[in-house]
């Protein structure tokens, strides 16, 4: 069929260029992921040049191989190991929630990440791509990026996360439509024997890990870790619109549990690399949503995750690099939802996606002036299942059994126009078998003057719709027709410059348009919910950071930062609802009694975002604080962290599946823990 020809081109590809990669030269340590950044090794005859690349920080995901950010083409946060181990953070959504610009909705079932303005009921984090080590982590069902505990990725084994702004689909096609994290996990040799970990919270919340990873003579790495979480939840919850008497008065009481096991592992040998993580998690759903039954611990969501990654990569002589991958991944959804009116009903979506793909990428310097990327890349959903039903009596309202195929090429030119000014452009061509192809370029323009770097940058990415989207029907639901990818373009330009050693301010202005925009609505004429491109949005908005390193008195690390926004409905003019005007970030981390103890502090306000119904859900400011203490015994590391300090009260928006106007988030909380590595 001519739709698989481009899998055994790079099938064919691939394979033929094992034998050849295969020489004795210079061997890739980890195909998988990017080099690690360069540390403070060497000495004084290395030079001026050699001091300045080891201060500057290193991103992959950018350009799909290492750079320094202030070559990126895109306005870049880096966050670093040791960040996330003193911060307290437990999940990616707690680390996304302190970055500029960022926002995390959380509807005591998912957790929702707002960027820029930009967080639309229905969408699970499909407009963001999630990559793990180059893996892409959205699923082929839903799109969704997992970031709370339904996320297989576990800090501790992060070695550093790239949060990189806009339109990147020029290099990864689908979901890369307001930005790309790439998450770079840990390497055998960074724990270097065996971890155990420990973990109480409120809510009678436990976690424990064990972990092993080394580096062997042989050349042989690996890391091999599992853990496991179960808590109880928030034992009460109140929500207004459902205090009557019928309804227990609004109270829900031992309903929002959570509970998964996770796994991963990760070896490389010479040129090979081989990935593997799981996760499956079951969460209790408190808030009746889609009309369930209040007060009742029978509606809760299953979300399982599977992947293996398959991958080679090499470096010749003179610096070219070639990298190949094959990879599979499972996801499949149970929800149970429950309905007690007028009877008894117990209502089922089973979701399974099977899929499988390819790539292969080549980067070499041309003519000493232009660094060249080529790629491609084939994708085979085989299975996309959604199936609905009601239970005892059985009655099927959905049973959809789709596939789909998609396939890509790219390209990307690194040009030295002057030994200070740089232009990155890029292009790539997706084709779908569902709706064709589609084209994306990028283009940054990037001059570094002294302490002072200037970016302009122009990007387009698409959205593909998703089989949720395309073929859902459920209790209050209804399938769409005819959807049509999403686009956008985006305008941005980016001023950084480092005032001393460590001490680095940046300021990014942004504006971008997105039509055919797929929204979750109410039709009127039934009161189902649908998908439809109805939207066209355009955003503006300016990004303000203040970042210290640690050469302040005290060695005081941290930073400040400032966004504003003004994301609007192109036909109505109105601001779109769950999003913020205004976002302040303020973190601190004081080391302590000869750097064995640090103090981290954060703060963040988020000003009043407008609800899917009723009125605007109101700003909240909270606080959270950390204690890590280290190496006062060797291999012992005790932490705690109180989330929400001053227990303030404040909630997110609902969407469309709620009654609730406000979702109503945890109040003060605690968690301690204890690691120790042999």
């Amino acid at each position: 069929m001519p739709a698989r020809t481009p899998l055994w081109l790079g099938l064919a590809s691939l394979l033929l260029a094992l034998p050849v990669l295969a020489q004795e030269t210079a061997p890739a340590d980890d195909p998988f992921a990017a080099p690690a950044p360069a540390g403070p090794a060497g000495n004084a005859a290395e030079g001026k040049e050699a001091i300045l690349f080891r201060d500057i920080p290193v991103v992959f995901g950018a350009s799909r191989y290492d750079q320094k950010v202030t070559e990126a083409p895109s306005s870049v946060t880096l966050i670093t190991a040791s960040e996330i181990e003193r911060s307290g953070a437990r999940t990616l959504a707690d680390l996304l929630r302190r970055v500029t610009g960022f926002y995390v909705t959380y509807d005591r079932n998912y957790n929702y990440l707002g960027f820029r303005g930009f967080n639309r009921p229905g969408d699970f984090n499909s407009r963001v791509l999630l990559l793990v080590d180059g893996h892409r982590l959205n699923d082929n069902l839903y799109d969704q990026a997992g970031l709370g505990t339904e996320s297989l990725i576990d800090v501790d084994l992060i070695e550093r996360i790239e949060v990189i702004r806009g339109p990147s689909s020029s290099l990864y096609g689908t979901n890369a439509f307001l930005g790309v994290i790439n998450v770079i996990t840990k390497r055998g040799r960074d724990i270097g024997g065996a971890e155990v970990s420990g973990e109480v919270g409120s809510h009678h919340s436990y976690r424990g890990r064990a972990t092993y990873g080394n580096k062997f003579s042989n050349g042989l790495e690996m890391l091999l870790s599992g853990s496991y979480y179960d808590s109880d939840g928030k034992s009460k919850l109140y929500y207004e619109e459902f205090d009557d008497p019928a309804t227990n008065y609004g109270r829900v009481e031992d309903a929002d549990d959570d509970r998964f096991p996770t796994g991963f592992a990760k070896l490389s040998f010479r040129d090979l690399s081989l990935q593997a993580g799981y996760v499956s998690r079951e969460k209790g759903i408190p808030t009746a949503s889609y009309g369930t039954a209040f007060n009742s611990d029978r509606t809760r969501s299953t979300d399982e995750h599977f992947y293996v990654d398959l991958g080679f990569g090499h470096r010749f002589a003179d610096d070219t690099q070639f990298s190949g991958r094959l990879f599979y991944d499972q996801f499949s959804y149970r929800g149970d939802y429950f309905y007690d009116d007028p009877a008894e009903v117990l209502n089922r979506d089973d979701s399974l996606g099977d899929g499988w793909g390819t790539e292969i990428k080549l980067d070499r310097q041309l003519f000493e002036a232009h660094k060249v990327t080529l790629g491609a890349e084939y994708r085979d959903d085989y299975r996309q299942s959604l199936e609905n039903a009601d239970s005892d009596p059985y009655v099927p309202y959905l049973d959809a059994d789709e596939s789909s195929r998609n396939w890509a090429v790219f390209f990307q030119d690194e040009f030295s126009v002057f030994e200070n000014l740089l232009v990155n452009g890029g292009v790539r061509y997706d084709h779908y078998d569902s709706f064709g192809g589609t084209v994306n370029p990028r283009l940054g323009v990037i001059y570094n003057w002294s302490e002072t770097t200037l970016k302009a940058l122009y990007g387009q990415a698409f959205r593909a719709p998703n089989a949720y989207e395309r073929f859902y029907i459920g209790t209050g639901f209804k399938a769409s027709d005819d959807l049509e990818p999403e686009t956008i373009r985006t305008y941005e330009l980016v001023v950084e410059h480092h005032f001393a050693d460590r001490l680095r301010a940046s300021a990014a202005a942004y504006y971008y348009r997105s039509r055919n925009l797929i929204s979750q609505i109410t039709d009127p004429s039934d009161g189902f919910l649908v998908f439809e491109n109805v939207d066209d949005v355009a955003a503006r908005g300016i990004e303000l950071e203040l970042d210290l390193e640690g050469s302040w008195p005290l060695d005081l690390e941290g930073g400040v930062s400032y966004a504003i926004q003004r994301t609007e409905d192109l036909e109505t003019r109105e601001r779109l609802s769950n999003s913020p005007q205004h976002l302040v970030k303020v973190n601190a981390v004081l080391p302590l009694f000869q750097r064995r103890l640090f103090l981290s502090t954060d703060f963040q306000y988020v000003s009043a975002r407008g609800a899917s119904f009723g009125d605007s859900v109101g700003s909240y400011a909270i606080t959270d604080v950390a204690l890590l203490n280290q190496n006062w015994i060797p291999g012992l590391e005790i932490s705690a962290s109180i989330a929400n300090l001053f227990d303030r009260r404040y909630g997110d928006p609902g969407s469309g599946e709620h009654r609730q106007r406000v979702i109503e988030q945890d109040g003060r909380s605690y968690w301690l823990k204890i690691k120790y590595g042999f």
